[in-house]
């Protein structure tokens, strides 16, 4: 569904991604984690079609992401960390706009767009302003406004953030529903518990390149980490992380002293 073939993003001197190699199949949930600094953003924002490769290709459903970006985007449902909405359209005007660019808009759309606005509580605010609404209530609608055009991949930043446990354990059940009916999504995240728990395969990124990737059973065999180990052990191993939990460890030493 995603392939990415040597995919590089340079800004002057400094390279941000460093020939980027990823796969990711048709009805998977796949993970995509890293430090901060280590390229996540900008491998996101490139998939997302805002910035353009340095080189490299980026196929989404066989569709060049830079030779035809319309046909990729078609495909794509972006849900990004920080909500940007058009505070002076209300909930429902903002789901017929965002239908209307796809050229989904109509009855149809209208009553998907009820749907999922029903499914996250918010059918009493569809005739209110945006500007009104708390930042979990943006995030909300923000996820409604990804699924309106019946994407068939969606790409998601850090989707918890500002969602209450119901909303977030609604969106967790809507991702495997998602991928159950042979949608994919790439998920971004920093919460590792989440992304164990979701994730079919994982990549680590670290410094602009893939350092790890699979399974969490290939993970595991390519960190040499303990069989039952949990992601956040992964991770750190990967990334050098593990250092720190000695700084941590020595600091604990010295309060107690």
């Amino acid at each position: 569904m995603l392939e990415l073939r040597g995919v590089v993003k340079r800004y002057g001197d400094f390279t941000a991604v460093k020939g980027l190699d990823l796969r990711v199949e048709r009805g998977e949930i796949f993970g995509f984690l890293g430090p901060n600094g280590a390229g996540k953003t900008t491998t996101i924002r490139m998939v997302a079609g805002v910035l353009r490769p340095t080189e490299g290709t980026l196929l989404l459903g066989g569709d060049d992401l830079v030779a035809d970006p319309a046909a990729a985007k078609a495909r794509l449902g972006y849900i990004p960390d920080r909500p940007y909405l058009y505070e002076k359209l209300s909930g429902g005007e903002f789901l017929r706009f965002v239908a209307g660019l796809w050229g989904k808009d109509g009855p149809e759309a209208e009553a998907r767009g009820d749907r999922l606005l029903e499914l996250f509580k918010l059918t009493e605010w569809k005739d209110e302003l945006i500007e009104s609404y708390s930042h979990g209530m943006r995030q909300k609608l923000l996820i409604s406004s990804a699924l309106i055009h019946q994407p068939e991949m969606i790409l998601v930043d850090e989707p918890m953030v500002g969602l209450d446990p119901r909303a977030a354990r609604l969106l967790k059940d809507l991702m495997r529903a998602f991928v159950e009916e042979g949608g994919t999504i790439f998920l971004s995240t920093h919460t590792l518990e989440v992304a164990e728990a979701l994730c079919d395969r994982i990549a680590i990124i670290s410094q602009g390149e893939v350092i790890a990737q699979g399974t969490m059973d290939e993970l595991r065999s390519q960190s040499e980490a303990a069989g039952g180990a949990h992601l956040e052990e992964i991770f750190l191993k990967v990334t050098g992380g593990d250092a720190m939990q000695h700084v941590i460890a020595g600091l604990r030493e010295a309060i107690q002293r």
